[in-house]
């Protein structure tokens, strides 16, 4: 389970899709009864089924649950979310900041979607608008054509630069000796840190001992450029991070947080690259060739400092020596004060000349704008030819222009709804094992479907039995050839216009709800319903009408259900973890 709701003592319990872990246990006894409510329903927002898929995400609903305690106790309020109402619910609201009426807004919708426990007034009033709207935010633009080639030459050529130098530092080691000797040239420095690690000034001078003379401090003040040289600092690492973003378009927070095994060579000059984005899952992307070169520049570039990190930054890709004075490398995020002096030390303007406001999320917004003007790539606007405008694409490509083109749109149109005509009709359900039923209770159905006294019997007596109904015709072609035997799956005949639902049908029913609940716990919301949603829901539909034909009926089917995949005919994608 992605959340589990923890009552001795209470508390919650979650994971998510990265791997982490969020524990929180309610010290706090005030209320405990809606405490618990709207832990239940912050259980339900976790992901796959909600947006909360961080623990720092899970700590602003926490705030806002222990803010919403406290206030509701110093209000005299006993009982739980069921016992809230309009007024007061809408006096705590109008008393909060937005943060916390949005959080525990959504905890009470969770809670009501999943037990029904509000009152219809506190329902609708937590379906209504807000009392602190969101503010409205105006979307990212892309850098203009001049900010971004500006941004981009400068990325490149600090990178070329360092990793020049960085090349020309290691050969000057593989030639340069200890130099406690009295040789203090930049060679044996090199040699030193390749050997040692970055040093800072005070390291330096407990390796080297004695006094200090003039050639040892000479060397000590070039200590920076040889640490620089060899390894890179936070500079140097932002700029191969901005060059990589402006080369793939991934997410920032994905970029941030990559490691070495995230890259998955294919061959030797394509690279699959793994990440996490941050408010959805994992997700991959083949990296196109200069971010494949820039990658590599970057490996070779960072190989030697890796050699002397902590095992918790060794394999993180943006690796660097972050502070001289200590000398450690570490590796992270880069902050925004780390952007600000990143900016100002090189020298980026804006169009109007003032400093470059780098948001890393313009870089993706940017990569976006001019993939769409490049025309090996493709474009958003024009993807069969760049060199058409959208109006001239719509005529020559989107136009019916023929009688049989246009025939086949208006085809496609009827299918689509038929199809939602057949999903809102009632299932056909037998009120009896008995011929007659079926002709006294659906004559429309008979007649449409033309059966014979043959057929009717034979629907009624099971012969045409498949795993949820008895089908009126396999061979007719609804939901693959015509002739054809039909190979829809099981729960596709919950809305077939074809299949007729009697009481011996309410075990395999009941073994299909159980696959939905199953489904439903390891799905996304909007996925399951994407899938599953409408048959989910006429399976109740015709479960309660059985009910209502036979109140045992269900009962007694219940106790032939063992809730596992082995019961249904599923394919191997299709089974339940």
């Amino acid at each position: 389970m992605p959340a589990v709701l923890v009552d001795e003592p209470l508390g919650i319990e979650c994971s998510f899709s990265d791997g982490r872990r969020f524990r929180w246990t309610l010290k706090d006894d005030r209320c405990p009864v809606l405490a618990r409510d709207l832990l239940a329903g912050l259980a339900d927002l976790v992901y796959p089924h909600g947006s909360v898929d961080s623990p720092s995400t899970a700590n602003i609903y926490r705030v806002g649950l222990l803010h919403m305690l406290s206030w509701m106790s110093d209000h005299g309020l006993a009982g739980g979310a069921a016992a809230l109402t309009r007024g007061r619910l809408a006096e705590y609201w109008m008393c909060a900041d937005r943060l916390r009426e949005s959080t525990t807004r959504a905890m009470l919708a969770s809670l009501d979607d999943v037990s029904g426990a509000l009152e219809p007034g506190v329902r609708e009033l937590v379906a209504g608008r807000p009392f602190h709207p969101t503010p409205r935010r105006v979307p990212l633009q892309p850098y203009t054509e001049t900010e971004w080639a500006r941004l981009i030459q400068t990325c490149r050529r600090i990178t070329k630069e360092a990793h020049a130098s960085h090349m020309a530092a290691r050969v000057g080691a593989a030639s340069g000796r200890d130099p406690r000797g009295g040789e203090w040239s930049e060679e044996n420095l090199a040699w030193l840190m390749s050997r040692d690690g970055p040093m800072s000034e005070q390291m330096f001078a407990d390796y080297v001992g004695g006094g200090v003379t003039q050639p040892r401090v000479s060397a000590a003040c070039r200590l920076p450029e040889a640490r620089a040289a060899l390894f890179p600092g936070t500079d140097v690492a932002f700029a191969y991070r901005l060059l990589f973003g402006a080369y793939t378009g991934i997410v920032p927070d994905g970029i941030d947080d990559l490691g070495l095994a995230d890259a998955d060579w294919a061959g030797d000059a394509a690279i699959l690259l793994g990440y996490v984005k941050g408010r959805a899952a994992a997700e991959s992307s083949t990296l196109p060739p200069k971010a494949v070169r820039l990658l590599e520049q970057w490996l070779d570039h960072s190989a030697l400092l890796r050699r002397f990190a902590e095992p918790k930054w060794a394999h993180a890709l943006w690796i660097r020596v972050d502070r001289p004075d200590v000398g450690r490398p570490r590796a992270g995020r880069f902050d925004r004060g780390t952007k600000a002096a990143w900016v100002r030390r090189n020298g980026v303007t804006a169009d109007d000349g003032a400093p470059l406001a780098l948001h890393l999320h313009r870089i993706r917004v940017s990569w976006h704008s001019h993939r769409d003007r490049t025309a090996w790539h493709g474009s958003a606007r024009a993807t069969i030819d760049p060199n058409h405008s959208p109006a001239v694409e719509g005529d020559h490509y989107l136009t019916a222009a023929t009688p049989a083109q246009r025939h086949a749109i208006e085809s496609i149109i009827e299918d689509a709804q038929a199809d939602l005509v057949r999903r809102a009709a009632s299932p056909t359900v037998l009120t009896g094992e008995q011929t007659a039923s079926l002709a006294r209770d659906y004559p429309q159905l008979v007649a449409r479907l033309e059966l014979d006294d043959t057929a009717v019997a034979e629907l009624v007596g099971g012969p045409r039995d498949v795993f949820v109904a008895a089908c009126a015709d396999q061979m007719s072609g609804l939901h693959g050839p015509k002739g054809k035997p039909c190979p829809a799956r099981p729960w596709v005949c919950l809305l077939c216009p074809l299949a007729v639902f009697a009481p011996r049908h309410a075990t395999n029913l009941l073994r299909l709800k159980a696959f939905f609940a199953r489904q439903w716990r390891q799905l996304p919301k909007a996925h399951f319903m994407a899938v599953f949603g409408p048959y989910a829901r006429r399976v109740d539909e015709v479960l309660g009408v059985l009910d209502r034909l036979d109140p045992t009926l269900l009962p007694r089917a219940a106790g032939h259900v063992a809730d596992i995949d082995q019961e249904i005919p599923l394919r191997p994608e299709e089974l339940t973890r």
